[in-house]
């Protein structure tokens, strides 16, 4: 028993590094919207395109992400994940050495196949790992290093990406190819660094032995007979796909377009300090979940959702209103009352049900972030024709619908 607790403690720490991981690459993503504009001279609903190779590769791999799980183990799913991530990263070489915006595209793919594989198999472990009761708390926690790793991407992203000056039209040649030059090649510095650490990280899961989520919780030592495909009889569950992929919608567009909106509403502010405001939105997500989640051991986590979501919809409609340094203040509290969505949604649409149905559950419940790859190419569309004030708007009633879901759609019916 005792060696099983520390393994179980293994497990929780080598897990929750894997949510930092993909945090520090979901911060540099959007980053890499702005700079792609600016370097590969490609417009915002073009740079969507970004978005969609990323979070479709969510949709793609999380069946048989989930397969692999089913069939072997978590941590087979996670070193599965860990090995895509790492080739994606080390795609991103030939990609900056053609400044080809079509290779980068596939670069992201194959390293988003890994993250949503990694996606795919670390949430419901998480949730395993110990009661359910504390599931909410324990997906939370660990979600807050996810933010720390989406707040380090935009600073990243800022120092060494956007701080090179985009050339504007009636540059030398000359200075068009070296501003190029060495912004291609800090991007190849960042990810070959990346693929070092998914590396390491690879190896440490190879090398410890970690519990099954069945080996983990009384919850579950009954013998489970129910089949995968039940799981759509509940519809808790159902509901919960949707407003899954109705959050991930916003939340991907909220950050893939934050820069384009603090330039459009704040005249004389540059792309590295816009990055850097990214980067406080960021801290304010990750504060949200340090704070937000301490209260669900007094406040259900849907509870919880349903107010900050309601509170998201209101912000949105001020939004389209606001500008100057009110703008930044209010699109930096947007991201404050996203921040415990997407754990809690996953703890609650799978909360009660059986063991054998989580992992595909997780498996749909991760497909469901290919909203993703849908809205920021609908909101680059918006944005190009009407403007960035346009483009949050559109996103109000996705939160409204975020919002009945905490509040009614989350309750447990068969």
């Amino acid at each position: 028993m005792l060696n099983n607790s520390k393994n179980i403690k293994i497990a929780i720490i080598l897990v929750t590094s894997l949510f930092f991981l993909w945090g520090v690459s979901y911060g540099l993503i959007d980053v890499m919207n702005k700079n792609f504009q600016n370097h590969l001279h490609i417009t915002q609903h073009e740079s969507g395109f970004l978005q969609l190779a990323y979070f479709g590769a969510y949709f793609i791999i999380a069946l048989p992400a989930g397969y692999i799980a089913n069939k072997y183990s978590y941590k087979i799913g996670i070193i599965f994940g860990l090995i895509l991530y790492a080739i994606g990263c080390l795609l991103i070489i030939p990609a900056t050495n053609l400044a080809n915006f079509y290779l980068f595209l596939f670069a992201f793919f194959i390293l988003a196949c890994g993250i949503g594989s990694l996606e795919t198999s670390a949430n419901p472990y998480m949730v395993k790992l110990g009661d359910e009761k504390n599931a909410s708390f324990r997906i939370n926690a660990a979600q807050s290093f996810n933010g720390l790793g989406q707040f380090l991407g935009p600073i990243i992203g800022g120092a060494l990406f956007l701080s090179i000056t985009k050339q504007e039209e009636g540059a030398s040649k000359e200075q068009i190819e070296a501003a190029l030059l060495a912004n291609m090649g800090n991007v190849q510095l960042v990810y070959v660094g990346i693929a070092a650490i998914v590396i390491l990280i690879l190896i440490a899961f190879a090398l410890n032995k970690i519990p099954e989520g069945s080996a983990v919780s009384s919850d579950y030592e009954q013998k489970d007979t129910s089949k995968p495909i039940g799981v759509f009889k509940h519809k808790h569950f159902n509901f919960g796909l949707l407003a899954q992929f109705l959050y991930i919608a916003n939340q991907v567009s909220a950050g893939a377009f934050f820069i384009n909106y603090l330039s459009e509403h704040n005249e004389n502010l540059k792309d590295e300090q816009g990055a850097y405001y990214f980067s406080i939105a960021l801290i304010a997500f990750m504060l949200g979940r340090i704070l937000s989640t301490p209260l669900m051991k007094k406040i259900k986590g849907e509870t919880i959702l349903g107010w900050y979501s309601f509170i998201n919809v209101i912000l949105c409609v001020c939004l389209y209103f606001a500008s100057g340094f009110i703008s930044i203040v209010i699109l930096i509290a947007l991201f404050f009352f996203m921040s415990i969505s997407f754990p809690t949604i996953f703890a609650v649409a799978t909360k009660n049900l059986p063991f054998n149905q989580v992992k595909l559950g997780g498996s749909l419940l991760v497909m469901s972030i290919v909203g993703g790859a849908i809205m920021p190419i609908i909101m680059g569309l918006i944005n190009d024709y009407f403007g960035t004030s346009m483009g949050y708007l559109a996103m109000a009633p996705l939160f409204l619908y975020v919002s009945w879901y905490g509040f009614f759609g989350s309750k447990i019916k068969a």
